[in-house]
């Protein structure tokens, strides 16, 4: 079923494509869309004109009203250097935050009262990434130390280390069998079984300087993006090429699918965002707006809204029309990092300024548990 998926993403190309022979063809084209088939480059025109609406298969409910009016309720103090990354425990009690640099420590917060439960000293450098195991059990937490480590976050107890890499891990995606783990650095992208605790394969094609990497949630598709601005399509099974999605005029800073796995969303130095539908092999629309280049961007549990940040703060978007639901301001510098909870009723952001905000998503059942 897997295979099939990643061969339907190529077949789907098939009614307009042109063969040509010319290696990296796609570099000099952004408003086509390119998979790669044995022996030459599929070449497919991408939709120019920005729908109204995603189609029609994805418009299962209205978008709630009451997302627009998100209320900051909280900061959070305690970071001594820039809030690089966030992660919320399975059940939304906790909030995971990794610091910077001069730290490399990451922090646990009680969501309902805002009190820090404890800290450890993660890394020797700054913590970029934090991830949770789909069955809940483990975080991981990747530094521009070159390490990727494990932990039972319940006792903070350190389990392991991977130490493959030799530069700067950006990045990191499981599959939701909790089979693979997926690192993007500056030295390119690794993947692990998680249950042999052994390297699977190693891509360092065209541009080896990864920053961003997302598991699509059948657990089939790997996207990546880089200094490069293209992103690349992959068999996260295997490693080999699926295919290439060109369009952004910058590096590509951060990537996410939807809870369905056929919207990618990507983020760039270029200061846009790009929404892309996999299964039809279109562009959808560019989100346009942010000052500064997208630092991260993340997708709200029922796949219909989306937070990015930059240097002007954060935005939330329709995911389904791309329409610009709210821009919220607290913080006073660059916001790095956001994160939704898993039960969408909580926002949290962390930037240069130190301070984490947590706000308020209404319009879901479980809103009451963060407030004050």
């Amino acid at each position: 079923m897997k295979r099939d998926r990643c061969q339907n993403l190529k077949l789907r190309t098939s009614r307009k494509i042109e063969k040509r022979n010319i290696f990296y063809t796609f570099l000099f084209f952004p408003t086509f869309v390119f998979c790669l088939l044995p022996f030459a480059f599929v070449q497919v025109k991408a939709q120019t004109e920005i729908p109204q609406v995603l189609p029609s298969e994805t418009l299962d409910t209205l978008l709630p009203q009451a997302w627009r009016n998100v209320q900051l309720i909280r900061t959070l103090k305690g970071h001594s250097t820039t809030v690089e990354s966030l992660a919320f425990s399975p059940d939304g009690t906790i909030l995971i935050s990794g610091g910077s640099d001069n730290e490399g420590r990451i922090r646990f917060w009680w969501l309902k009262t805002g009190r820090q439960v404890s800290s450890l000293r993660a890394h020797r450098r700054a913590v970029l990434a934090l991830k949770f195991s789909p069955d809940g059990e483990t975080l991981t937490s990747s530094s521009n130390d070159s390490s990727l480590n494990f932990w039972n976050w319940k006792t903070g107890k350190y389990t392991r280390t991977f130490l493959d890499h030799t530069s700067n891990i950006l990045s990191t995606a499981i599959t939701p069998d909790n089979e693979i783990l997926v690192t993007g650095a500056l030295d390119g992208i690794r993947a692990w079984n998680l249950k042999t605790q052994r390297p699977i394969y190693t891509l360092v094609r065209f541009d080896n300087q990864t920053y961003a990497v997302a598991a699509s949630s059948q657990g089939d598709i790997l996207a990546s993006g880089g200094r490069d601005p293209v992103i690349k399509l992959w068999n996260i099974r295997t490693g080999s090429s699926i295919g290439s999605i060109p369009g952004h005029s910058g590096a590509i800073s951060t990537l996410a699918f939807d809870p369905r796995g056929n919207i990618l969303v990507s983020g760039s130095y270029d200061r846009t965002i790009k929404v892309w539908n996999l299964t039809t092999a279109r562009s959808l629309y560019t989100l346009s707006g942010h000052t500064g280049l997208i630092r991260a961007i993340a997708i709200h549990p029922s796949g219909e809204m989306l937070a990015s940040a930059s240097r002007d703060g954060v935005r939330l978007w329709n995911l389904r029309t791309g329409e610009l639901i709210a821009l919220l301001v607290g913080h006073s510098d660059w916001v790095n990092s956001v994160a939704f909870s898993p039960d969408g009723s909580t926002l949290a952001t962390g930037g240069f300024d130190r301070t984490i905000k947590i706000w308020q998503v209404p319009g879901t059942q479980t809103d009451t548990q963060v407030r004050k």
